[in-house]
């Protein structure tokens, strides 16, 4: 019998400091405006001094551990950019405080993606019997490698984490993961990148500059890049389901620009009433960008049973990747269970 990984449960967990727009004026030469009509961004969350990246993923998986009611998980993913140290992977740390130690526990390296690839293993752990309930946590601390001088990249990240637990269920059931497409495309590594920390830089012949050790985006080819990617990735996730666009009740893209969330809708005729954003809140946080969505989104309504999901992501790599789900029934964040199935 085949087996397919079902959503049971989601959790979230963003930093206390609240950094406005307005907040950064002050560091960097930029305005309110200036970065509102660029990103759809508002405010950010950042780690205060002494939170580490799996500081916030312990704390979203609690809260997905809880919501779900599975006691437990047999395996940890943690997808993050910003592992607490480069050896080892964060995601045995977070397994351990989870209470979760002796399971399998490893990270998934694809930035902004990160969190799509992770479902995807997860699902793979599900279907090869290797696991029965997988805790699939994106978390990300990126305000540890921007360079406060640099607007076009301080501007937009945030910290913050999302948590789904996955649990051995139906192909058919509500909540199974559907149809994965995922992609790459080693060339465009230097759109989008961290250049010294590595073998490349550590074993090079020359001394590196200082400012290599921040993050760094070219910022127009990725634009470019990410909506021409997602829009391929979600056309070919839609064809496998068998979904065409006007079957989506939900769009919920990586939270990367809402420039990009609105473009791509347009491409894809998805009424842009159906995208879920949260970007102008919290920002880009990287791999947690879309549990962090899901999260708030479930947690507002404006996710309810029945709704037909697609989820989209576009990062470093470069990488990409959709799947496609039907919303299941959870558990409300107040521990009732979500509203009716939707009409759309």
């Amino acid at each position: 019998m085949s087996r397919a990984a079902v959503l049971a449960g989601l959790g979230s967990a963003l930093p206390d400091r609240v950094v406005t727009n307005e907040e950064l004026t002050a560091l960097t030469d930029s305005s309110d405006e200036w970065i509102r009509t660029r990103t759809g961004i508002r405010q950010r969350h950042f780690a205060v001094e002494g939170t580490a990246t799996s500081d916030l993923a312990v704390a979203a998986g609690q809260c997905a551990l809880k919501s779900s009611g599975q006691g437990g998980a047999d395996a940890v993913l943690v997808a993050t950019t910003t592992p607490d140290r480069p050896c080892p992977a964060t995601a045995p740390l977070v397994a351990s405080r989870l209470g979760l130690s002796g399971a399998a526990a490893f990270d998934v390296g694809a930035v902004c993606t990160g969190f799509i690839y992770a479902l995807a293993a997860a699902a793979g752990l599900i279907a090869a019997r290797t696991a029965d309930r997988v805790l699939v946590i994106g978390a990300d601390t990126f305000s540890s490698i921007l360079n406060p001088r640099d607007r076009t990249t301080f501007a937009v990240f945030g910290d913050g984490a999302g948590a789904a637990l996955l649990r051995a269920g139906e192909p058919d059931e509500p909540g199974a993961l559907n149809t994965f497409d995922l992609g790459s495309d080693g060339e465009g590594r230097d759109l989008i990148t961290v250049r010294a920390g590595g073998s490349q830089q550590r074993l090079a012949a020359t001394v590196s500059d200082p400012d290599d050790q921040y993050f760094t985006m070219a910022g127009r080819e990725v634009f470019r890049h990410a909506v021409q990617r997602m829009e391929r990735s979600v056309r070919a996730a839609l064809e496998t389901a068998g979904w065409q666009h006007t079957d989506v009740d939900r769009l919920v893209c990586h939270q990367a620009n809402q420039r990009i969330l609105d473009r791509l809708a347009d491409l894809l005729g998805i009424d842009p009433r159906r995208v879920v954003s949260n970007i102008a809140l919290v920002g880009n946080t990287a791999a947690a960008s879309i549990p962090l969505a899901l999260h708030q989104a479930h947690g507002d309504g404006s996710l309810r049973a029945g709704h037909r999901v697609l989820l989209t992501a576009f990062g470093g790599g470069l990488t990409w990747g959709s799947v496609t789900l039907t919303w299941p029934r959870l558990a409300a964040l107040d521990g009732s269970t979500s509203g009716p199935s939707p009409e759309n």
